[in-house]
């Protein structure tokens, strides 16, 4: 009996692995190597966009300040491949986001009220973007802007708040909108 117990406890020598056992491991490893390095990539590719000049998500070269900024007397120029107005109110610049912080719909200038206002739920705005009356929580999303050089020197840009820049005295600096950086709007309250 006590050998009988001796020999249960003795661990049991393992059969060596088959040719084809090793071929059907290899394979599942392969496959599952494949896998993780088609994801990663994947991941990769998508975590790290790559948007081109004048496309949304990317840098707008407008031209030239004097050729591109509105009048103050002027409504905003919507600007419908980067998705932004430029409004100029009382010789400051802004771009706003044509989007409705309410839900998403797009909002349109009235040039009989003088306001930007939203056709879903009544949202109205001034042309600078400040929040007057219906349902959004805040004031337009900004994006940010910049006056630069010709020899590319940035001359002036939108601080954090998204607050207008003054138009600049020298009309032949270039204007650029940065559409993959919006500044949100303030809320009201």
């Amino acid at each position: 009996m006590a050998e009988a117990k001796a020999t249960a406890a003795a661990p049991q020598a393992m059969a060596p692995l088959t040719r084809r056992e090793f071929l059907n491991y290899a394979w599942l490893s392969s496959l599952g190597f494949v896998f993780l390095v088609g994801i990663g990539g994947a991941t990769f590719f998508f975590a790290f966009p790559r948007f081109k000049a004048g496309e949304f998500g990317g840098v707008f070269p407008l031209g030239k300040a004097s050729d591109v900024l509105p009048k103050p007397t002027d409504p905003p120029i919507h600007n419908t491949d980067g998705k932004f107005w430029l409004s100029n109110v009382n010789g400051m610049i802004i771009a706003l986001y044509d989007v409705c912080v309410h839900l998403g719909c797009l909002y349109a200038w009235q040039p009989v009220t003088g306001r930007f206002e939203c056709p879903c739920h009544g949202s109205k705005y001034q042309k600078n973007g400040t929040y007057i009356s219906g349902p959004a929580p805040r004031s337009l999303d900004r994006m940010v802007m910049s006056f630069v050089s010709a020899s590319s020197q940035v001359v002036a840009t939108t601080d954090a708040q998204g607050d207008p820049l003054p138009i600049p005295s020298d009309p032949s600096l270039n204007v650029i909108v940065d559409t993959g950086k919006v500044i949100q709007g303030a809320s009201h309250g």
